[in-house]
């Protein structure tokens, strides 16, 4: 059965990281985890449907999201590289919705996106006439970053160990920035996850 959505969203959760006690993608921030936060944030975003690609810990997540309605697929290669979670979230995404204008890419654990910062990008992608939108800080593109349709095929073949980034490199005179001042914020050590817990929201 196909369905009609306009946009999607990927949430890259497939990593195996738990330097920090537990996985990654289900430390706590505030009231609820990381990749909770980023799902809730993802589904204020009208006309947009919701995929979240597992890979490590997949009965975990699986279990965190258990009440929401998203998409949810496993990437069996998910120790390759970024780039296979990428290849599944669009084969599976526009398998089902093969409508889609566009989808924006996007990292499990930032604690600070939120369905405004998404808008934006999308609010960008219909104003700019610009094939991608990217989030900002600083003079850096962030991870969180939309692709029209025309950037499905490069996205799909990307080499295993290379992120959406290339893409944004390769064709700046079709990209668009969005300002995301938090968005630099990267969780890899305890001293990263104290500071977050004392930042406050």
């Amino acid at each position: 059965m196909l369905f009609d959505k306009t946009y999607g969203i990927i949430i890259l959760a497939a990593g195996n990281s738990s330097r920090l006690g537990k996985p990654k993608q289900l430390l706590h921030y505030g009231s609820t985890t990381l990749l909770r936060n980023v799902v809730d944030e993802s589904l204020k975003v009208p006309d947009a449907v919701v995929a979240v690609i597992t890979g490590a810990f997949s009965d975990l997540v699986e279990k965190e999201l258990a009440d929401k309605p998203v998409c949810i697929y496993h990437n069996s290669d998910w120790s390759t590289g970024m780039a296979s979670s990428i290849r599944t979230g669009i084969r599976e995404l526009t398998a089902y919705y093969p409508a889609l204008e566009a989808i924006i890419i996007t990292v499990c654990d930032q604690p600070f996106l939120d369905a405004g910062i998404l808008n934006g990008l999308l609010k960008e992608f219909e104003t700019s006439y610009k094939g991608i939108v990217a989030s900002s800080y600083g003079e850096t593109t962030g991870t969180l970053a939309l692709f029209s349709k025309n950037y499905f095929e490069e996205l799909m073949q990307l080499g295993e160990q290379q992120g959406a980034k290339k893409l944004i490199l390769a064709y700046p005179e079709d990209t668009a920035t969005v300002p995301f001042p938090r968005g630099e914020t990267d969780i890899d050590t305890d001293a990263d996850y104290q500071q977050l817990q004392g930042s406050g929201s």
